[in-house]
């Protein structure tokens, strides 16, 4: 018997537009604090359709060139 399961995919590519906050571990919360921002997916990271699917990642490059950290639950689309 094949038992069939539904992956959850990553509502975001690269090339998205997003806004969200930026990620900051909590070690080094004491020295930086999460910033809202507006950038470009550049990388989505691990952990999507896993088990640790609420820590998901991705990386977006902000208009200086810098690029920042958030988790995906925390960013959604700044244009459709």
């Amino acid at each position: 018997m094949t038992v069939a399961t539904r992956e959850r995919r990553c509502p975001y590519a690269v090339g998205d537009i997003v806004t969200g906050t930026t990620y900051v571990e909590p070690s080094e919360r004491c020295h930086e604090a999460p910033q809202e921002f507006t950038g470009e997916v550049v990388q989505i990271g691990s952990g999507w359709a896993g088990v640790d699917a609420p820590n998901a990642y991705l990386w977006a490059r902000l208009p200086t060139g810098r690029e920042v950290k958030a988790l995906i639950q925390d960013c959604e689309w700044a244009t459709r």
